[in-house]
């Protein structure tokens, strides 16, 4: 009953992570913040996570786990739903400055010859009415991102007890030999979690923000544009909601016994948490391997006492476990690189391959997700069938690793070409390549037109490049309705060389080449592959994590474990992640303030 209760929960902690990983884009995107400042609120669960962790961990084996685990599901379920709540607040999305006012009275669509006016005068003027119409409006929810935080540090707080207190009473209670099946069944049903998650986000990243409230027909934005946010909110709102109801069986489940080894195994003698009938096969295999066996027994209180004192003991008993500690160091450099990149695969593929948010979602739900839990069951059911020892246990799990990290080095041989856009990596009249990062003059053939440069309404040539504005490829004239615009005479278009009679662009940015989609599959086959032999020694490295500590270390030893994971990767790999992919960026978003906001395109080269 534990075990399917335990599954639930482990399902609805899962979606929640996976929603939160594949909405960092729409989150930059409607906060209008850079990938560091996002990285900061994806490192809010983390942070949550620190406040309790070492004292539910250690305390949290002595009263009822079950009830603990339980509170944790509601908290977790309230940060859900915070996280949410922002968007019933911000009012409307506002995707561009057009948007703040009529069109059709004040519009930069197209070029405009205008000697009376220039581009300075222009934009002070944009300027000027944003700022009367909604600029001071806007700086008043310019940190609407901190509820974001606050939600997703209660999240963490929430989710604690889950784990360490739930993979400890599991293992307390199953009988022997058992536990590793039992460990490989609750995470091989856990990724339904992520499947479920990036299906939904594949699903809400194609709705408008703002869908239910604003008449979708007026949107001339689409989801393959940078601007585009999509439903990121219904997201937590569903997953803080499910939370809540899975705390519900936890209230109804006993406590641990006093002594939970009598349940389904004799008493051990504490030989690095070793069982007793494996303890003699364990000594004697590390002895045939040359390898040194350090008898270290620390006397830990096993009374229901709650003092400092008791923590310091155990502490030190912890501390002073060479393979303890190798194992965090090993775990440690692991966990920075998984977090790093599971946090920005998302706007990776988007950014290197041009597909959507939803498609990104979909894709890699429904091949990596599978492929991880068909290698977490096989590595699970091997560790019981080989009897693995200690040392068996951490080799196959370092071949397991280095395999997969060799694999993911065939990545640097899939990383597509920057985009052709005019002005950012090609001169405006897309004769000559430019260095990306470099001012970019305007050319003869827009220099007449008075655009503002700051403009983001990309249009795509008819000569395959991509400009920054109508205005900024000196197109004359338009045609078509609102959604699918085409714009004819551009000059700029005219001057590149393109054989063409029109010398048209529509709205939205240039497709990438097949070249660069049939890379983005083989991309895909990476990740899977990857995944599934990490996924292989997944299990077994649990096991180790539990079997190289005392019995009564074993809560103690999986929380400190995660509170060092969480620290020193969990929250600064994300922003420091983050912060290095900023520099990357070759357009930022201008705020209705005029100051930066998110970045609209990457290098895609430096990006990879």
């Amino acid at each position: 009953v534990f075990l399917t209760a335990l599954s639930f929960i482990f399902i609805c902690k899962t979606l929640g992570g996976i929603i939160m990983k594949t909405s960092i884009t729409q989150i930059e995107r409607r906060f209008d913040i850079p990938s560091s400042t996002a990285g900061l609120i994806n490192g809010g669960f983390e942070i949550g996570n620190l406040f309790v962790l070492v004292f539910v961990s250690y305390f949290g084996s002595k009263l009822h786990r079950p009830k603990l685990i339980g509170i944790g599901c509601i908290i977790m379920g309230a940060g859900g739903v915070l996280t949410a709540l922002p968007h019933f607040f911000m009012g409307h999305y506002r995707y561009s400055a057009e948007t703040h006012d009529n069109a059709s009275e004040f519009s930069l669509s197209a070029c405009s010859i205008d000697k009376t006016s220039s581009p300075t005068e222009i934009s002070s003027k944009i300027v000027a009415k944003v700022w009367l119409g909604g600029c001071k409006f806007k700086e008043s929810k310019s940190y609407m991102w901190i509820y974001v935080l606050m939600g997703n540090m209660l999240r963490g707080i929430g989710e604690t007890p889950i784990e360490p207190l739930g993979i400890s009473y599991l293992d307390d209670f199953a009988k022997g030999g058992q536990s590793s099946v039992y460990i490989g069944i609750l995470n091989a049903v856990s990724t339904i979690g992520p499947i479920l998650g990036f299906t939904m986000a594949s699903v809400f990243a194609k709705m408008y923000v703002d869908i239910g409230y604003v008449d979708l027909s007026s949107i001339r934005i689409t989801p393959q544009d940078a601007r585009w946010v999509g439903a990121w909110w219904l997201g937590f709102l569903i997953s803080g909601l499910l939370s809540l109801i899975s705390s519900i069986p936890l209230f109804f489940l006993r406590q641990s016994q006093d002594e939970p080894q009598e349940q389904g195994r004799e008493v051990s003698t504490p030989l690095q948490g070793l069982k007793p009938d494996k303890e003699k096969d364990q000594t004697a295999y590390l002895t045939e391997h040359g390898q040194d066996v350090t008898m270290t027994v620390c006397i830990v209180p096993r009374k229901r006492t709650i003092k400092i004192s008791t923590i310091l003991v155990s502490m030190k008993c912890l501390l002073t476990n060479h393979l303890y500690i190798f194992y965090m160091i090993f775990t440690l450099i692991n966990f920075n690189a998984a977090v790093g990149g599971i946090t920005y695969i998302f706007k990776f593929v988007e950014q290197q391959f041009g597909q959507t948010a939803s498609q990104a979602n979909l894709l890699l739900g429904l091949m990596v997700l599978p492929s991880m839990a068909a290698g977490v069951l096989l590595g699970g059911y091997l560790t019981k069938k080989l009897k693995l020892t200690v040392v068996g246990i951490t080799r196959f799990s370092l071949f397991t690793s280095s395999i997969s990290f060799m694999v993911q080095l065939l990545s640097f041989a899939l990383m597509c070409e920057n985009k052709s856009v005019a002005g950012l990596t090609l001169s405006y009249d897309g004769l000559n390549p430019v260095t990306p990062h470099a001012n970019i003059p305007l050319s003869y053939c827009n220099s007449d037109c008075n655009c503002d440069e700051s403009q983001w309404e990309p249009v795509c040539g008819s000569n395959g490049i991509t400009y920054l504005s109508p205005c900024l490829a000196g197109c004359k004239s338009t045609g078509g309705d609102e959604k699918s615009t085409v714009y004819y005479n551009c000059s700029c278009i005219e001057v590149s060389g393109f054989p063409s009679t029109n010398y048209s662009a529509h709205l939205g940015e240039c497709p990438r080449d097949d070249g660069c989609k049939t890379n983005y599959y083989i991309f895909i086959s990476v990740q899977v592959l990857s995944s599934f032999i990490s996924a292989l020694g997944g299990t077994s490295f649990i096991m180790l994590r539990m079997r190289i500590v005392q019995p009564e270390l074993k809560s103690l030893a999986v929380g400190f474990h995660s509170l060092i994971l969480r620290s020193l990767g969990g929250i600064l790999a994300p922003v420091y992640f983050g912060a290095l992919i900023d520099r990357t960026c070759l357009k930022w978003s201008t705020t209705s303030c005029g100051t930066r906001g998110a970045c609209r395109m990457y290098d895609s080269l430096l990006f990879g």
